[in-house]
């Protein structure tokens, strides 16, 4: 059930859409696939479901060769590309039974029942596809890619148009199917990559930057920790500058104190330290985390400054 790709190059005349890339997403796990627009992650996506042919390199799909075993690789993938491509004029259970048959699958009206329940699709799918929203139509094209009950689910930008009540839905929907299938996702909204995703690859300029669970991304950055220091009225606060690591105080207001520092080490119980020393009384002090939409940033910043 895993997605294993190799050494995958695509190459348009002079461009490296995608150059020499290669990573693993196994069964039970989410992989989140980040990248600025023009990375190469549509590209890489496109490839891995046979509908692009790689310059160089290849991949596997449980088991199967994206070059040679392209009709078994697209039976075990359910893909739901970033623009949502269907059938308007027709109607959406009419489009699904529409699937239903190409996939040959079995008891397609059961199937298609669970599928328009677990979407959220029941008042709509009666409806010509034409006349819902964006936001429906991203069900009917995440419906469509589970219809086959595939191993590997591929979604490139699933949320794309929903509503707040919708994506809650869809999230809980994408938490589900990864914790018994092969997940790669695709978003650029970082907050969704935090709250959904096991594992996060990113790349730039068709290359791969980071490959690391969530936990441990954070570690990827060596640096400057920010840390918010809030004291109870105007004081003296130069000996903080003076404690190894700091490299800067800078005053926000009378009471409120933005420190920065080096990361290799915890400053804060020495600023703690200091404060008691000093009868300070302090209210909170609190060290800015490195978030994944941080990392992102640093990680593709060089090369995107460069273009």
């Amino acid at each position: 059930m895993s997605v294993i790709v190799s050494n995958l190059t695509k190459t348009f005349g002079d461009q490296h859409a995608v150059d020499d890339l290669s990573f693993e997403a196994r069964p039970g796990e989410i992989l989140g696939f980040l990248g600025p627009n023009g990375a190469g992650k549509s590209t890489t996506m496109k490839m891995i479901t046979t509908y692009l042919q790689p310059s160089s390199g290849t991949a596997t799909v449980c088991g199967h060769d994206i070059s040679k075993d392209q009709m078994d690789v697209r039976r075990h993938i359910g893909y739901l590309p970033e623009h949502n491509p269907l059938y308007k004029d027709m109607y959406i259970k009419e489009y699904l039974e529409f699937v239903a048959r190409i996939h040959k699958v079995d008891n397609p009206k059961l199937r298609i029942g669970e599928l328009i329940e677990t979407t959220g699709l029941q008042k709509e799918q009666h409806k010509l596809i034409s006349s819902i929203s964006k936001g429906y139509r991203q069900r009917v094209g995440l419906a469509q890619a589970l219809l086959h009950d595939p191993d590997v689910i591929i979604l490139d930008e699933p949320t794309s148009g929903l509503d707040m009540n919708q994506l809650i839905e869809i999230r809980a929907l994408i938490k589900k199917l990864g914790e018994t299938k092969t997940v790669i996702f695709s978003t650029h909204i970082m907050q969704e990559v935090q709250a959904l995703c096991d594992r996060v690859i990113i790349i730039n300029e068709g290359q791969l930057v980071a490959d690391d669970p969530i936990d441990r991304l954070q570690n990827r950055l060596k640096g400057e920790d920010i840390i918010h220091l809030e004291l109870d009225k105007k004081y003296d606060v130069s000996a903080i500058e003076s404690i190894a690591g700091v490299s800067s105080v800078i005053r926000v207001t009378d009471t409120l104190y933005t420190i920065n520092a080096d990361n290799s080490n915890d400053v804060r119980p020495d600023i703690f330290r200091t404060a008691s020393n000093s009868n300070w009384v302090i209210l909170e002090m609190r060290r800015e985390q490195k978030n994944v939409e941080y990392i992102f940033q640093q990680l593709t910043k060089k090369q995107t400054a460069d273009v």
